[in-house]
């Protein structure tokens, strides 16, 4: 996607040191006295009776337990998120709540035991919670059906069809101003209209809504709206963060991050609608790329792998795991990764292609074989 392999991994490390420093924060800080210097009551709080984080399967109640053995705790409360649970007050003894999964999305939550006394301290005992997909992914090959010419010098960030025209956004790995929308023929390869953007906007994905085309940028946050038929540029939306991927449901602009988080968002303001954590019976799927909104559902490729996903838009669950590894044999040569989904509404067509490729591939397909 971006400005190099040896970038993207070593962001990619650093966002792991990231994460796994803040699970670390979660697994050995368990108490905030506000302020409050600890002293031996501090042991005597109460606590969760398992000592590791949690994963549990969507759908599945899970009972929560905790003995409070301070007789000074005048009140405790149960949260997951910002959301209270339950409260108890002048707890004593063992305790129990059933956490019906099925009332919540899938992904991470914190849940936080949050202990009260009379001289208006409180003490924290916090565990992670992850809700993994009840959906075994079914797996499917890609199957090439046809071949069409592409313009080798196209850094793909996103592809998608407007009624029976194509459009294409590239982006600028070499800072040199290459970022572009276009308009191209899908069977000569060749430009029809094109809009450049200067350095140093790095455009990304892309997503056509009413007479409006959405194109996403990697780290300038922002998100550049054109007219659809002109391409001249009309207004642009911040937001925080990386932008990777787009496509939109009809009512929906959404968005990837490059990571398991999908984020809708309103086309007039791009405020941010809701939010879904992609996940499969294993665990989060990271590194959502390029998405296409098809029939209903989402698909998304995954960067550095010759595979797609279909992706439950309510939930987040991965329906269908897509291999695309003879497509991009074919494909790659001396380019870059996979990356680029369309999908032609009226002959429910499905193109393929990637970075510095030099065709679009019509693909198919088909569920994998056993053996």
């Amino acid at each position: 996607m971006k400005i190099s392999l040896q970038t993207k991994l070593n962001k990619n490390v650093m966002n792991k040191v990231f994460y796994f420093s803040i699970i670390l924060f979660l697994f050995f800080t368990s108490c905030d006295t506000n302020d409050v210097e600890l002293d031996n009551t501090a042991s005597f709080i109460a606590k969760f009776s398992f000592e590791k984080n949690l994963a549990t399967t969507f759908g599945q109640s899970i009972p929560l337990t905790f003995e409070v053995k301070n007789k000074q705790i005048q009140k405790i409360e149960l949260y997951l998120q910002d959301s209270l649970l339950e409260t108890w007050k002048n707890p004593k003894g063992k305790l129990n709540y059933i956490l019906d999964t099925k009332n919540y999305t899938l992904g991470s939550y914190q849940l936080q035991l949050k202990s009260y006394f009379a001289s208006d301290e409180s003490f924290y005992d916090t565990r992670l919670l992850r809700i993994l997909s009840d959906v075994q992914p079914i797996e499917l090959n890609a199957n090439i059906l046809n071949i069409y010419p592409h313009n080798e010098t196209h850094f793909t960030q996103g592809l998608e069809f407007d009624g029976d025209n194509l459009y294409e956004s590239i982006g600028d790995p070499n800072d040199t101003g290459a970022s572009k929308l276009m308009l191209v023929d899908l069977k000569s390869g060749k430009v029809i209209k094109e809009m450049g953007q200067e350095r140093p906007i790095f455009a990304e994905g892309l997503t056509i809504l009413g007479d409006k085309i959405f194109q996403l940028t990697y780290k300038n946050q922002k998100c550049l709206v054109y007219d659809k038929n002109s391409l001249q540029l009309l207004n642009e939306f911040v937001y925080s963060g990386e932008g990777w991927g787009l496509c939109n449901d009809g009512k929906y602009i959404i968005m990837s991050n490059g990571t398991e988080y999908l984020t809708f968002r309103d086309p007039s303001t791009f405020q941010i609608v809701k939010t879904i954590q992609v996940y499969d019976p294993l665990g989060p799927r990271i590194q959502l790329n390029e998405l296409e909104y098809i029939e209903g559902k989402i698909w998304a490729n995954i960067w550095m792998l010759d595979l797609l996903l279909e992706i439950d838009p309510i939930n987040g669950k991965v329906l269908k795991e897509m291999n695309c590894n003879t497509v991009s044999s074919k494909g790659k040569g001396s380019g870059d990764v996979l990356n680029g989904i369309a999908f032609h509404q009226k002959t429910k067509h499905i193109y393929l292609t990637g970075k510095y490729w030099k065709n679009i591939f019509q693909v198919k397909f088909e569920e994998k074989k056993s053996l």
